[in-house]
């Protein structure tokens, strides 16, 4: 059964850094494209990144540019997202998805907290 999986978040302070990782169950990502989203209490889920399945194309959230790189490594079948200089407002559930064959799949989501 096709399944991702998230890793990677915690509890930082305001202006530090987190790296999250995304990896598939059941299947390899070199053909699909992923997506970062996150979801804050109260607040709608919001795509934050997205990369093509070559890296050729890339996507941010207007409010991550230049503080989070997404990235992939089809050896490691593996997706990062490189989270810097992160803020209060950066709090929320991350999740990563895909779409194979038409079919949606979301990981289960890391929870990321930055608080002083």
């Amino acid at each position: 059964q096709l399944h991702l999986v998230e890793s990677g978040g915690g509890t930082v302070q305001p202006g530090g850094s987190l790296r999250l990782s995304c990896e598939p169950g059941g299947f390899t990502f070199d053909w699909y494209a992923i997506g970062w989203f996150r979801q804050a209490p109260g607040k709608e889920r919001e795509g934050v990144s997205c990369i093509s399945p070559s890296a050729d194309s890339i996507y941010y959230l207007d409010s991550v540019k230049g503080r989070f790189m997404i990235s992939r490594d089809n050896a490691k079948n593996t997706v990062y997202l490189q989270m810097n200089s992160l803020k209060p407002e950066d709090t929320g559930v991350y999740y990563c998805r895909t779409t194979v064959w038409g079919d949606e799949y979301w990981g289960q989501g890391t929870q990321v907290t930055v608080s002083s």
